[in-house]
């Protein structure tokens, strides 16, 4: 009889104790973290309802209490760039962050050239050896789906420094990203790598965000009629749209960042057209929730692959998805790094990854930093035809154009009324480009790098950066009606 008193009084201690919430901090926040510089620095989680909560960092301390759901949250003021620092969030219970610092943060998200690491990227061996970067910090969300968006990662995250133990594992992309800030800025960097292999768009952008759109909202109403239990137990990201914002976005949001780098596009290029919809939609609905403004959104446009052989003559899925992200520099703070010259004809995952890098940094330290560099090649600007020939000029021509591989400029077509593009003739006249064909007497469209895979394309700039792909006609892409949709 006492033993069952004994144990029934140890119950039901362990009950009262379960009721009594400790403070709790969402996964993203752990020892070795990076927090944003020079902007109020979000902190939030979860205690019991009406519970006060105390956040201390540095030299400032803030409080706040806990909603009736047992929500808090708070903003504790700007910081300059420093650390290591302790981070204390106390309520009834005390929790102690070490060693974290204070810089730049950046989102890292996309298919697989993001996800990419930097162990299977060229010259891997030498860049695991040679990373020495205590500052660099990486943090890799982990592959999940859910159906509603989720407030937490379901499972301990671990900061990690740029170091030869580590840095095999970050993302190749926003490694050599944050090596290039980091030598111009000298501040700490944080890498938020949120990204899977072979994704699709639309599993990144929110539920509310598709439905505003007459098209894309249709596979909205057929994913709200699957049984809750059939999306809990999907593992496929592309099966149902919004399935990796719910469980890779949302719970990061409203960690404080400067921006966004991504890498995608691949998977959508069979839908290019629509593209020019569904990835701006994301970029502005990640912006609305995060709730920092016109945040800083840097992209890669598709490298060079064979994929389907597409040309001009036969449809180039993956020219027009190319054209897609371009349009989408219409959106402030925006830019784009063209990589068609750094891809792989065999293999849609191209090791040189260093370039890529480097190529992002240079348009986040013009644009973001205010940095004197070049981070554009030359970019169609207008065209001229006069008889057979048709004159090109371009903006970004910094110092003056050239080629590479070849004093040839090749990569230029051109075609008539009947739509027929034939190989161009071209030259360099100063800072434009003339072409002309003998198949072509009346010219009335110029198209450049206009295939799956332009990698022998070869116009730069004298600063050693590609041109950008483009065409001059309007003529209905091979795309235009394909669309997103799922089946009952």
């Amino acid at each position: 009889m006492r033993k069952y008193v004994f144990l029934l009084c140890i119950g039901l201690i362990v009950s009262v104790q379960a009721l009594i919430a400790d403070v709790r901090l969402p996964q993203i926040f752990s020892n070795g973290m990076v927090l944003q510089r020079h902007q109020p620095i979000a902190v939030w989680g979860w205690a019991d309802p009406g519970e006060q909560v105390k956040v201390s960092l540095n030299k400032q301390q803030k409080e706040t209490t806990a909603d009736s759901k047992g929500k808090w949250k708070l903003a504790l003021s700007p910081e300059e760039a420093g650390g290591p620092f302790q981070l204390v969030v106390a309520g009834k219970n005390t929790l102690k962050l070490s060693d974290v610092l204070i810089g730049e943060v950046w989102i890292c998200s996309g298919q697989s050239n993001m996800e990419w690491s930097v162990a299977n990227s060229d010259n891997a061996e030498q860049e695991i050896a040679r990373a020495n970067s205590p500052r660099i910090r990486h943090i890799k969300i982990p592959r999940k789906t859910a159906g509603q968006p989720l407030d937490d990662i379901g499972e301990p995250l671990e900061w990690k420094q740029a170091n030869p133990q580590n840095v095999g594992d970050f993302t190749a992309v926003g490694y050599f990203y944050a090596r290039e800030l980091q030598k111009q800025l000298d501040v700490p960097i944080g890498l938020i790598n949120t990204s899977w292999g072979g994704t699709m768009v639309e599993t990144w952008i929110s539920k509310e965000a598709l439905e505003k759109d007459k098209s894309l909202k249709k596979a909205v109403q057929v994913f709200e009629n699957v049984p809750a239990d059939t999306v809990q137990k999907n593992t496929n990201p592309n099966r149902y749209p919004t399935l990796l914002f719910n469980a890779m976005i949302n719970p990061l949001i409203p960690y404080t960042i400067k921006g966004a780098i991504w890498y995608q596009g691949e998977s959508n290029a069979g839908r290019a057209y629509e593209y020019r919809t569904s990835f701006p939609m994301m970029i502005k609905d990640w912006r609305k929730r995060w709730g920092l403004g016109d945040f800083p959104f840097y992209f890669v446009q598709l490298a060079s692959f064979k994929a389907a052989g597409g040309t001009s003559a036969t449809g180039s899925t993956w020219a027009e998805l190319r054209e897609a992200q371009h349009l989408t520099l219409s959106l402030p703070r925006t830019g784009e790094a063209v990589t068609i010259d750094i891809g792989n004809t065999n293999d849609i995952h191209p090791r040189n990854k260093q370039d890529v890098g480097k190529r992002l940094a240079a348009i986040a330290l013009h644009d973001t930093y205010n940095k004197n560099v070049v981070y554009s090649g030359p970019e169609y600007q207008k065209h001229k035809i006069s008889g057979n020939q048709v004159t090109i000029h371009f903006d970004h021509v910094h110092g003056g154009l050239t080629t590479k591989g070849s004093d040839k400029v090749v990569g230029f077509e051109i075609a008539g009324a009947d739509q027929k593009f034939y190989p161009a003739e071209a030259r360099i006249e100063g800072e434009a480009i003339v072409v002309s064909s003998s198949s072509v007497a009346q010219p009335k469209a110029v198209r450049y790098a206009w295939a799956d895979d332009p990698g022998t394309s070869n116009l730069f700039n004298n600063e050693g950066l590609p041109a950008v792909p483009f065409r001059t006609d309007s003529w209905t892409p091979v795309t235009k009606n394909a669309v997103y949709e799922l089946k009952n």
